[in-house]
């Protein structure tokens, strides 16, 4: 059996993967076929860093990613705390209707948006409200659950008498968060912040339905880039956009592991102690 499972997972690794080696290969050929890789060059990511169209559209990409990221990442870590210390009925309604987002349609959420931009333009009488605001509103509003659903698990691990020893020594609420309460929850809100900005970087559907003409992400551009025949320097970014990914997540798994580490070796130390 478990030898089945493996062959399994291999077979799905190498149709997951298969087309993007195949892409990062291509960025690295002089030839504009996929299927056949001619000499070794680096002149598609020169060509890339020389068109001053696709940078910028990669700089709204990541302006928008960076700020949803950011404020997604502070309402979404008050709101969790608040979700943590509510009651148990709440509790479960809202933490139902966190998951809603996530697993509602992209298409659904972005048409969603539109109407309700749409509508909002409509009663203050803008000829056109989608822009920037529009797209900055809906990607804080589709990162928001993410953070939420990471940063629960870490308060309810947390001790809550670390909070408690915090107000008898002197400490004002607030202080206790800053100062513990934050501290222990660090690598859930690190986690959040770090899959919403990916989320964010690499959306398309609900970006197209929000974007006005004055503010376009690369995502939304490179969908009228499929109309006609792909230039090979879309190899290049495409590749570069998968290492930047890749590199988040495999640093939100050593996070994550190196807290699973010190969690261990405390509860060890505290049995220890204790045997003493």
């Amino acid at each position: 059996m478990r030898k089945f499972t493996r062959i399994v997972t291999v077979i799905v690794f190498i149709f997951l993967y298969i087309p993007i080696i195949v892409l990062a290969v291509a960025s690295f050929s002089s030839g504009a076929d996929l299927a056949v890789f001619k000499t070794f060059t680096f002149d598609r990511y020169a060509e890339l860093f020389r068109d001053s169209t696709l940078l910028v559209l990669l700089r709204n990409s990541a302006i928008i990613a960076i700020l949803s990221t950011a404020i997604a990442t502070i309402l979404g870590t008050a709101a969790a705390v608040g979700i943590h210390y509510s009651g148990g009925r709440i509790r479960k309604l809202i933490l139902s209707m966190t998951n809603i987002p996530m697993t509602n349609p992209d298409i659904v959420t972005g048409v969603s948006l539109a109407l309700m931009f749409a509508f909002t333009g409509t009663i203050l009488r803008l000829n056109s409200i989608l822009g920037f605001w529009t797209l900055l509103i809906a990607h804080i509003t589709f990162n928001l659950p993410y953070v939420i659903l990471n940063v629960m698990p870490r308060l309810s691990q947390m001790n809550p008498y670390l909070t408690d020893a915090a107000l008898d020594l002197g400490c004002t609420p607030l202080q206790s968060f800053f100062k513990v309460t934050i501290h222990e929850i660090m690598p859930g809100i690190i986690a959040g912040a770090l899959m919403s900005f990916t989320m964010s970087l690499d959306d398309f559907v609900i970006s197209y339905f929000v974007t006005g003409s004055g503010f376009v992400t690369l995502p939304v551009e490179i969908y009228n880039y499929t109309k006609k025949p792909i230039h090979p320097k879309l190899y290049a970014l495409f590749t570069l956009l998968f290492v930047v990914i890749l590199l988040l997540m495999i640093i939100m798994n050593l996070l994550q592991g190196r807290d699973k580490k010190s969690k261990t070796r405390t509860v060890v130390q505290s049995g220890i102690i204790g045997q003493q």
